[in-house]
């Protein structure tokens, strides 16, 4: 016979506990000592409970994530000597960024295992190197992810690649003229997030670029058929406040599902998802360990495709097998001796994170109609509101860690100030301004912690004996 547990136990409402929390705290102000406000304009309570979730959000997680890692292809043939070491080391996906035409793929392709899934990013836009491409790998079992995003580099850099009726003109030819990729488009969600936005901004505004694309797509005739295989890739930079960046994929998903729905698109979506560079420190760098853990702890949980874990020193250092195998093993612990990839779905039924999903997709909609209403994510990008909202929403966030209400261990708290760096930097970690001319305002990636950083430097050139 089946025992009842707590049968005998008559059900709490929330009500009541918040009635006996009040009874605790002795007159002193609820709201005041046990809500905590955030920069995503959403309220944490001190608890949640089943009347938080009365209405939840359907979200569909894929049951594995792969782990993914970055090569830039300089050299076809060792790029594709380094990602068969990759691979035979424990990785499962590999992203390609291909600089120029001049990148042979068949090459740098050949003899890769079957059906690894494989992220090429071009920096350029050329119909015909993609249809070549398409060709290329008609006959091989490989899972080709492509990285086109025509917007994401006007929102970038300032600039089309071209002019906005040509590189329109390219990206309606790879769509119409590739059969082989598992996708065409891919949005960055990442820069608005490096550049500072609240969450609900981020997903905003990607929602508001996907339906820049569909309304072009809506222009070329596409089958039914094509619309259900067609599937947008999104690049997610996930930070440092755990909970919220597990509930920001899950929103992400719900958010595209429904608006792709009303485009009578495919509403599933492919996530590849690594750690913000906002958070990431030049001083104290292994702490920079600590923070990819739990960035990529969110994307898992969350629900990502394939993460891409960034190595600790990532911002100062050229590329090195230490740092990458370090990043590899950390994803690798959380699979195998964590057990993070055993179950779908983990944080679906979770009082606290079904209520922040909800309140970030219902944010996020908000903002996403008034972008819509003022006449879309174009529109608003070249007036420059897009850039001027990210402008305040970053500004808020620094004065939080300037002030130290927002802590980066080692930079903001608990500096050793006996650390240098000086004469360890390869790479130039901060934000480079090189004046040219641009339709518009670019949006800027730049960390938290780099005006710091950089007056600490500037003291340790100070400090040094004279020659």
């Amino acid at each position: 016979m089946k025992e009842l547990l707590f049968q005998d136990f008559e059900e709490v409402s929330a009500k009541q506990w918040k009635q006996k929390i009040q009874a605790d705290l002795k007159g002193a102000d609820y709201n005041e000592k046990l809500v905590t406000k955030t920069l995503h304009g959403i309220n944490i309570k001190p608890f949640y409970s089943s009347e938080d979730v009365e209405e939840t959000l359907k979200v569909s997680n894929p049951a594995h994530w792969n782990i993914c890692e970055k090569i830039y292809v300089t050299s076809e043939e060792h790029a594709n000597k380094k990602a068969l070491e990759k691979l035979q080391k424990g990785t499962e996906a590999i992203w390609f960024i291909l600089p120029s035409k001049e990148i042979d793929c068949a090459e740098l392709l050949n003899k890769l295992p079957e059906d690894i899934s494989i992220y090429l990013e071009p920096e350029f836009l050329d119909s015909e190197y993609i249809q070549e491409l398409d060709r290329i790998i008609s006959d091989k079992k490989l899972k080709i992810f492509l990285q086109t995003d025509i917007i994401g580099k006007l929102a970038r850099t300032g600039n089309w690649f071209d002019n906005l009726k040509s590189d329109h003109e390219e990206l309606d030819k790879i769509i119409k003229n590739s059969k082989n990729f598992e996708s065409l488009v891919s949005i960055n969600l990442g820069l608005f997030q490096n550049a500072g936005a609240n969450i609900p901004q981020q997903l905003a505004y990607s929602i508001a670029q996907a339906t820049e694309y569909f309304n072009d797509l809506a222009e070329l005739d596409l089958s039914d058929d094509f619309k259900k295989e067609f599937k947008f890739q999104f690049k997610v930079s996930t930070g440092s406040d755990y909970f919220f960046e597990i509930s920001k994929i899950r929103a992400l998903r719900w958010l595209f599902a429904t608006v792709a729905k009303e485009f009578g698109f495919n509403t599933t979506c492919h996530v590849i998802a690594q750690p913000t560079k906002r958070t990431k420190t030049l001083y104290d760098f292994n702490v920079n360990l600590l923070r990819t853990t739990t960035e990529s702890m969110s994307a898992i949980l969350g629900g990502a495709d394939a993460i891409c874990n960034m190595p600790y020193d990532a911002i100062y250092h050229k590329d090195n097998e230490f740092g990458d195998r370090i990043a590899r093993n950390q994803l690798l612990i959380m699979r195998n001796e964590s057990y993070l990839d055993k179950v779908g779905n983990v944080a679906e039924g979770t009082y606290y994170i079904e209520s922040l999903t909800k309140q970030l997709a219902e944010k996020a909609l908000e903002i996403f109609k008034e972008i819509e209403k003022a006449g879309g994510f174009l529109k608003e990008l070249k007036a420059g509101i897009i850039q001027k909202k990210l402008k305040e929403s970053a500004a808020e966030e620094q004065e939080k860690f300037n002030n130290g209400d927002l802590i980066l261990i080692g930079t903001n708290k608990f500096e050793n100030p006996q650390d240098r760096m000086q004469d360890d930097i390869e790479l130039y970690p901060f934000l480079k301004r090189n004046p040219r001319k641009t339709l518009l305002e670019p949006i800027l990636e730049k960390r938290l912690s780099e005006e710091s950083e950089q007056q600490r430097l500037e003291e340790e050139k100070q400090s040094q004996p004279t020659q």
